[in-house]
């Protein structure tokens, strides 16, 4: 059994996988990563393979407890990813030591090109973390380390209602470096394309990526050269209007990324990341009739960052990172007086433990965060936190922590830097730096057969970018800040059986909010989140030859003037997987999404999607 020894990451981000490893097929990625001595990552789903298209960043988020995930179409066309009642801009998505950016929204954050082979699985960092090494996303990170290749490959088909069809190739092989010894060299490369005419009319999707990865492995090194370029199209019915149209988005990304990892000393690591990103986009208000209105959009971004742990002593270390941004976008809807920016962020967090007796460790954490770019105000954060980790004779243990956060973001480019008077997206120019404090207390629980995770946090947004709707406005959508106040809970629960594992959850969130004018009727984001959310997963094995995963997610969502239908809803995914013992590394799955047609609005005004059915085969090698 792994035992956490970093006590002070909030209770929620702990070992998720210490009871899925053992049950998880293989090849998925559990892996153990020492950013901060042990630090445990796993999934937090049942399912991790989406059914109507091939595997994102954001694929199966959907039913992650710790997020939540806001469609259009479905999650790999286009989702915010909201965390803790933020909205879609408050999440960062972070790859090495990089947060991966767009200047024009968040809407276009997960547009990232990566084979999910390629990653770890995601841990979501919040509170004193994600004031740690998130940039630009005051409330949480979605962040994922770069894994070693192996010597593997796979082929899938996919078919399925809706005339959905897929195809799919990924391969990777690893070499011994001539006669350097423990110096490997590997490649990986993948193609994947999915195709179908939609769960409702007018929401069809087109999607293809191909990406490839070199990386060169020492003794206490990893490096990764990655390129990846992926192009979407996809439609779908007020897509991000309330007036009835057939919206459709053309999207292509282009990736280029360089990453090092070097471990050093005892529980020391460095971490360096440059990355290229290009990202195009071509928006039709409708599609029967584009000259009523269309965008067309190009960001590049360029960045570097660095991040590690400096373990000076064996009760110092000095955790610290540091990223810089370049962007800039051409744009038809701008009105090309802010299409450029550098953002810089330097963050030092000093860790301090104490051995209280054999069994007891206190850890603290004390620091500060600088956020700045060349257009906005600067902003000093306070970063800290507590924590007791009491390890028991049995091997059992439990941690208690208490932590304390500022973070700090700007708004992007389609907020401040279009037109202010009307048009389809009203920008603000008045729109400030806006500002997190994030105070929480967190208890983990961990015995050998189960795992509670709790944490009660109270998160106050100052000048926060919502996205608002005005009864008399012809604009479909505003840009406001607003004051928010919110108080959340979380639980988490992992009970691991001799062939099954049950994952459970419940999220409560409260919010008091201020957006200094009546003129607004609805609020888009910032106000569409679920009072209630419970979440219930099952991986059972019930035969060597046949895997059951099914995911449920039942919420009950805040009201809002927008939203047409019920406030309440209940998603399942289920995936059956059949692998022959007579043919060895054959699977062939049937697999079900929204198994009950929910109609539910996960944004309000946008309909929902329909159900989704998939027979696909995959050979591995």
């Amino acid at each position: 059994m792994i035992r956490v020894v970093q006590v002070a990451l909030p209770a929620l981000l702990l070992s998720v996988s210490t009871f899925s490893s053992a049950i998880d097929e293989p090849g998925n990625s559990n892996e153990v990563s020492q950013i901060e001595k042990i630090t445990v990552t796993g999934s937090a789903t049942a399912n991790n393979k989406p059914v109507g298209t091939f595997g994102s960043l954001v694929s199966n988020l959907e039913y992650d407890p710790r997020v939540d995930l806001q469609s259009r179409n479905m999650a790999e066309a286009q989702a915010d990813v909201t965390i803790r009642g933020g909205i879609f801009e408050n999440t960062g998505f972070r790859i090495g030591s990089a947060t991966l950016f767009d200047p024009q929204t968040g809407h276009y954050f997960a547009e990232i090109p990566i084979a999910q082979e390629m990653l770890s699985d995601a841990n979501v960092l919040t509170g004193a973390d994600n004031a740690l090494v998130g940039v630009n996303s005051s409330v949480g990170t979605v962040s994922r380390d770069w894994i070693p290749i192996k010597t593997a490959g796979s082929v899938s088909i996919g078919a399925g209602n809706n005339n959905f069809n897929l195809q799919r190739i990924y391969s990777g092989v690893v070499l011994a470096l001539g006669d350097v010894n423990d110096w490997t060299i590997g490649l990986e490369g993948e193609f994947s394309r999915s195709q179908s005419n939609g769960t409702i009319d007018n929401g069809d999707h087109d999607f293809q990526r191909a990406s490839g990865r070199i990386q060169l492995v020492g003794p206490q090194s990893q490096t990764d050269l990655f390129f990846g370029t992926q192009e979407k199209f996809f439609g779908w019915p007020n897509m991000y209007t309330p007036f009835n149209f057939n919206e459709t988005e053309d999207l292509d990304a282009r990736l280029l990324i360089l990453n090092h990892k070097q471990f050093y000393a005892q529980e020391s690591t460095f971490e360096v990341s440059a990355y290229y990103r290009r990202h195009n986009g071509h928006y039709v208000l409708s599609r029967e009739n584009p000259d009523i209105f269309e965008a067309f959009h190009e960001t590049d971004v360029k960045s570097v960052a660095v991040s590690g742990r400096h373990a000076q002593t064996a009760s110092f270390a000095l955790n610290y990172s540091a990223q810089f941004i370049a962007d800039g976008i051409k744009s038809t809807t701008l009105e090309n007086n802010f299409t450029s920016r550098h953002y810089y962020k330097v963050s030092v967090l000093p860790e301090y433990t104490m051995d209280l007796n054999n069994d007891q460790q206190l850890t603290y954490r004390l620091g500060a965060a600088f956020d700045d770019t060349n257009r906005d105000s600067s902003q000093t954060s306070l970063i800290g936190d507590i924590s007791l980790n009491t390890i028991n004779a049995d091997d059992t243990s439990q941690t208690v922590y208490l932590s304390y956060a500022q973070a700090s973001q700007v708004p992007g480019y389609t907020a401040i830097g279009g037109s202010d008077t009307g048009g389809l997206f009203r920008s603000n120019y008045n729109l400030a730096r806006e500002k997190t404090e994030n105070l929480e207390v967190g208890l983990a629980l961990e015995r050998d057969t189960w795992r509670l995770d709790s944490a009660i946090f109270y998160r106050q947004d100052d000048d926060l970018t919502d996205w608002t709707y005005s009864l008399n406005s012809s604009s479909a959508r505003s840009a406001n800040s607003v004051d928010i106040k919110t108080l959340g809970l979380e639980l988490l629960a992992i009970k691991r059986l001799d062939n099954a594992q049950i994952i459970t959850s419940y999220t409560f969130l409260d919010k008091s909010e201020d957006y200094g004018t009546a003129d607004i009727d609805a609020s888009f984001y910032a106000l569409n989140f679920p009072d209630h959310r419970v979440t219930l997963g099952i991986i059972w094995r019930p035969a060597n030859m046949i895997e059951v995963r099914i995911d449920n997610e039942w919420r009950k969502q805040q009201e809002n003037t927008l939203r047409n239908g019920e406030d309440d809803a209940l998603f399942t995914h289920l995936t059956v997987k059949i692998s022959p013992e007579q043919f060895t590394g054959l699977d062939i799955m049937l697999a079900a999404d929204n198994l009950w047609n929910e109609a539910f609005e996960e944004i309000p005004g946008t309909p929902g999607r329909g159900e989704q059915y998939t027979l696909s085969a995959t050979y591995r090698w």
